[in-house]
């Protein structure tokens, strides 16, 4: 769907943390919790200008149900292609494996200024959102903002007769200074109030670069420092000057508590994870604790080639001994015809350069040079789930299957379709 593209799109821009605590374990859910359609569902998207864009959803499961969606930002967009017939399918399915990269200083304050004639003219970028889902009439509304380089409030509500109050609202507050990231958050459900926070080991790039940033700004001409949303060649600079890192090792935590219930809860983990710079396979490891439900988890994750990516997890409960183990892959097809990259085709040596440069799926920007992705996931008691995801002409389609390979006679649990198409 396209707002969901402009979304991903805009929270690029506005500055969405990508190394928050949130995000631990993101390549586990992808590979492993990936929805499978249910029915027939139709999406028709609309970027109609490079700040407004429009969706329309009819969904069938035996009953009619749709959605309208609409989204501004005041950030203009004007390199976004919208049209199913101008983008590559991994724009509207991104690969489910994501690579992290160094850490990188904050921009300063005055990188964002931009003057005209003495005065200040610059403004904070924003964006809105909001979708109603029909005919149960619930209402979901989101307010972003990007108040400095390095703090950003988000505020999401939804309005449903069914739900305590008729509804709530989140308010979170994030703070990313690149060695470590906080969230602060408020929700009208029960009062909660709740803090969370991710710190990143090892060298805190505001403090590798100190030495550094003054003559990289001095290279730079008052023009290009004057740049919106920041010195792009004074950070270029900084990039070449700053030491490789081969893996990061980041702890996290996050607290949370209901006033009005008087109940609260915690949870921990850690991640391991390769850098580009790494020589081998990108891969990514992750342990989380909940220890007062007593949930264990753990999952790996790898990039084992260009197109495929696996992943595993186990979960376990350390007061009801209940365990969990879960085991997917994506696997992206090329059509015939298009080239591997060169590394991949001279053998032992691509294998080794695998994690400093590009796979073929992130270096083919034709639209017509992907066939398609497969999805797999399959756990301990005999749930399987297939997707499958492709394109014809101008739509871009996802087809998928639940199977429980227990169920006998009714072994298939759910079949759906779903078509795309945006202009």
């Amino acid at each position: 769907m396209i707002v969901s593209h402009v979304l991903h799109a805009e929270d690029i821009d506005v500055g969405e943390l990508w190394d928050a605590f949130a995000d631990v374990g993101v390549e586990a859910e992808a590979l492993l919790d990936f929805p499978t359609p249910l029915g027939l569902r139709l999406h028709i998207s609309s970027l109609s200008t490079p700040h407004f864009a429009s969706s329309y959803t009819l969904t069938s499961t035996g009953l009619l149900s749709g959605s309208l969606s609409y989204l501004y930002t005041s950030l203009p967009l004007p390199s976004l292609h919208a049209a199913t017939r101008s983008l590559p399918l991994p724009a509207f399915t991104p690969t489910s494996y994501r690579q992290l990269h160094p850490l990188r200083p904050p921009d300063l304050p005055w990188w964002w200024e931009i003057w005209r004639a003495g005065r200040r003219i610059d403004t904070r970028d924003a964006l809105l959102y909001g979708r109603l889902y029909l005919p149960n009439s619930t209402l979901e509304a989101l307010y972003l903002r990007r108040l400095s380089p390095t703090s950003q409030i988000k505020i999401s509500a939804v309005s449903d007769s069914r739900l305590p109050n008729g509804g709530s609202v989140l308010a979170l507050l994030a703070q990313d200074k690149g060695k470590w990231s906080a969230e602060y958050m408020y929700s009208t459900d029960s009062a909660l109030l709740g803090v969370r926070g991710l710190y990143n080991f090892g060298l805190d790039p505001r403090v590798a670069n100190s030495n550094i940033l003054s003559p990289a700004v001095e290279e730079v001409s008052s023009a290009a420092l004057l740049t919106p949303k920041g010195n792009m060649g004074a950070k270029d600079i900084i990039a070449r000057v700053e030491p490789e890192q081969v893996s990061r090792f980041s702890a996290g935590a996050e607290v949370y508590y209901g006033l009005l219930n008087k109940s609260g809860g915690m949870s921990t983990g850690v991640r391991f994870a390769t850098l580009p710079a790494h020589t081998g396979f990108p891969y990514t490891m992750t342990v989380t604790l909940n220890p007062l439900m007593g949930n264990l988890s753990s999952s790996y994750s790898v990039r084992a080639g260009d197109l495929l990516s696996l992943s595993s997890r186990f979960d376990f409960n350390v007061y009801s001994y209940e365990s969990e183990v879960v085991m997917g892959m994506e696997l992206w097809k090329l059509k015939d015809g298009v080239g591997r990259s060169e590394g991949q085709a001279e053998g032992g040596d691509g294998t080794m350069e695998r994690g400093r440069r590009k796979g073929a799926l992130e270096e083919s920007d034709d639209v017509g040079a992907i066939a398609g992705c497969l999805k797999a996931r399959i756990d301990q008691r005999g749930s399987v789930g297939l997707l499958w995801e492709g394109r014809v002409k101008e739509l871009v389609y996802s087809c998928g299957a639940s199977i429980d390979l227990r169920g006998g006679k009714d072994m298939i649990t759910g079949v759906g379709l779903e078509v795309q198409y945006s202009s």
